[in-house]
Parts: C-alpha cells; sequence; structure tokens
C-alpha cells in the first residue's frame, strides 16, 4: 500500500491529481490518502480512497502499514518517514503556483535530493518514476533511517563541550 500525506494545512490538488493519474497505469497498487479539504473546486481522486483529515492514530495505522509514502516536502512527513526506515517521495510546494506562501518546500527537496530513502519529484511528470523507484527493494536504503536520538558523535562532542566550557559567574570574572 502507498499512503499519500499532504500534510495538515492545505491542500495539494498538483499532488493529488498526479498521484490519481498514476494509479490509472498502476491499478494493482493500492493507494490512500490524506489530501486535505478540496472544497467544492478542488481536485477530487477518483482512482484511489482518500480522506480530507485522518485522526493521528489512524494515520500512523496507515503510515506504518504503507510500503511507501508519497508527500509534500514537509518537514513533518520527510522526518516521519526517515524514523521508520519507509521510502517516501517528495513533491515540492510551489510558492509562485500559490500552493504555499514562498519555495521553502523547493529548498527542502533539493537539500534531500541525495537520500538513500528520498526520491525527489520537482514536478509532476517526475512523480510516476519516483514512486516506481521508491518500490523497488534498495541495498543502498538499509540502515538510511534516522534514529530516534543524535549519532553519538554529536552527543559526544556536545557533552566535551560542556564539560570543558568555562564556568559563567565564577569568581575569575574581570567584571567588577
Amino acid at each position: 500500500m502507498i499512503f499519500l500525506t499532504v500534510g495538515t494545512q492545505l491542500p495539494f490538488d498538483r499532488l493529488a491529481q498526479a498521484v490519481d493519474e498514476w494509479c490509472v497505469l498502476w491499478p494493482e497498487h493500492e493507494v490512500i490518502g490524506q489530501i486535505g479539504e478540496p472544497g467544492r473546486h478542488g481536485y477530487h481522486p477518483t482512482h484511489f480512497e482518500w480522506w480530507p483529515f485522518i485522526d493521528p492514530s489512524e494515520f500512523m495505522r496507515r503510515f506504518d502499514g504503507a510500503t511507501a509514502i508519497v508527500a509534500h516536502a514537509g518537514m513533518g512527513s520527510i522526518i516521519t518517514a526517515l524514523l521508520h526506515a519507509k521510502p517516501i517521495v517528495i513533491m515540492p510546494r510551489r510558492g509562485n503556483l500559490g500552493e504555499h506562501r514562498n519555495d521553502h518546500q523547493y529548498a527542502t527537496a533539493k537539500a534531500f535530493a541525495n537520500h538513500a530513502l528520498v526520491h525527489v519529484a520537482m514536478a509532476e511528470d517526475q512523480l510516476p518514476s519516483r514512486i516506481e523507484m521508491a518500490l523497488m527493494p534498495s541495498p543502498t536504503a538499509a540502515g538510511s533511517g534516522l534514529g530516534r536520538f543524535a549519532e553519538s558523535s554529536l552527543i559526544d562532542a556536545i557533552r566535551m563541550s560542556i564539560i570543558t566550557a568555562p564556568e559563567r559567574g565564577s569568581s575569575k570574572s574581570s567584571r567588577p
């Protein structure tokens, strides 16, 4: 099963439509989506089951059951996928298309472009090949998820900087 999520703030018609069109080409794949409230004039998918919003426990149940995630380039979606070691296909919302306030998701997508579990589709026409790549087993993706804590080298560096930092307010202060 592929789980589509567009976040909780806004619908993302361009992504929902691109996934709906992909479903026509690959009907053997089940897709379930949380697509935001499309309203009367927004895009209403016809080739996959969807809801405007899913409560958090149902969201995680669907997320955990998915083989791959397709999402906007929101940090919450990306981090959740990496924490669960799930391949994720991201497509950024574009500010110039009125999908967001600015192009920060475009910058996020570029920043994650070389991660083994993240497949970036900068536009709709790239989405089908990125979904197919995410569905293929990848030996380089093994162990590419995020741990629940920072890497030990970062923790050690912070620990050492705390241990060796001069005390604040010590009696050796140059202030009267």
